[in-house]
């Protein structure tokens, strides 16, 4: 039996490749846009021409923040790679631990209940850090760099059922739930409605249930809308850092019995890639240290309701602050 030409070997590899990144919500990765220069992060020797990985999960507060990263890696002298925009919080994951990206945004309260499957969350953001640190560690994952930013989860009304309805707490919610089940609508984003940190361990905390036809499962950008219309849902699932929240006059409802863990964002990286470049998170933990949810807040809406792209929303904002020379 004759071998195949390395042309056709070549080809056969990189079509595997492809596949497999494919299956876990991944393209074969890309350039970075635009074009930047350094500013106070400068270039640092030690990482020259290294090349990293950097991946996503699917959602504006994520993305961004990986631009930030990327960005910033960039003007500290790396080779960058661009995978972000990953589908599913478990695909991301997954990508990272199989090294098909180096490190990503990642919050704490993902980690501790649904990879590490806890289901009691810390209430303190810094233990619950020290606790997903300690964690993921034996699973050759580090975490370094953690944020103030606290993206969790909450439910929020729109405008005019605020008015109508005027209540205040999640448990106002089950109350309104057990009197009026025919108008207890909500809209949910997929993951949201299936994850023992959302919709199923919400309802089992504030002792309630809904009606299956009262459930509408969606995609995240259209439940910001359908909540402030009231149509169809006069509830629904936000994260706290969304700008869309602001922009469209939702009120979110008080996590009065404290079920949503802390989501603070942190960097999530390979120990191998750390261990190998500790000057990665010396290099990001200025970035992090200043977003806020005031800032994610703003950079989001620039996103969801401006329309910017997430890689120029990033470049910009890390010019303002004067981390890089914005060459675009």
């Amino acid at each position: 039996m004759t071998r195949p030409p390395k042309v056709l070997l070549a080809a056969v590899l990189a079509a595997v490749l492809a596949a497999v990144l494919a299956g876990c919500g991944l393209s074969a990765g890309a350039t970075v846009p635009g074009r930047i220069a350094p500013g106070s992060i400068k270039p640092v020797p030690a990482l020259r021409g290294v090349p990293i990985t950097i991946g996503s999960k699917d959602f504006s507060d994520n993305i961004n923040i990986a631009y930030l990263m990327i960005y910033s890696l960039q003007a500290a002298g790396m080779q960058v790679r661009d995978l972000t925009n990953i589908q599913g919080s478990n695909s991301a994951r997954t990508a990272l631990k199989t090294g098909q990206i180096d490190l990503y945004p990642e919050y704490t309260g993902t980690s501790w209940i649904n990879y590490n499957g806890h289901t009691q969350p810390i209430a303190d953001g810094n233990e619950m850090f020290r606790a997903v640190k300690a964690e993921d560690a034996a699973q050759g994952i580090s975490w370094v760099d953690m944020a103030p930013a606290n993206n969790t989860y909450a439910m929020a009304m729109g405008p005019q059922t605020t008015q109508r309805l005027g209540l205040k707490t999640l448990s106002d919610l089950a109350k309104f739930a057990k009197t009026n089940p025919a108008d207890a609508t909500v809209c949910l984003e997929t993951e949201f409605a299936s994850r023992t940190d959302g919709w199923p361990g919400m309802i089992a905390k504030y002792g309630f249930t809904v009606p299956a036809s009262n459930v509408h499962t969606m995609g995240t950008g259209a439940v910001y809308p359908s909540t402030a219309s009231g149509q169809p849902c006069n509830f629904g699932e936000v994260f706290t850092t969304d700008g869309r929240i602001r922009a469209l006059k939702l009120t979110a409802l008080e996590d009065d019995l404290n079920f949503f863990p802390k989501y603070n964002v942190s960097v999530s990286i390979r120990s191998a890639v750390l261990n190998e470049h500790p000057e990665i998170a010396e290099v990001l933990k200025p970035v992090m240290d200043k977003l806020t949810n005031e800032v994610m807040i703003e950079l989001n809406a620039e996103s969801d309701v401006q329309g910017r792209d997430w890689s120029e929303v990033a470049r910009d904002w890390l010019a303002r602050n004067g981390f890089i020379t914005n060459l675009s």
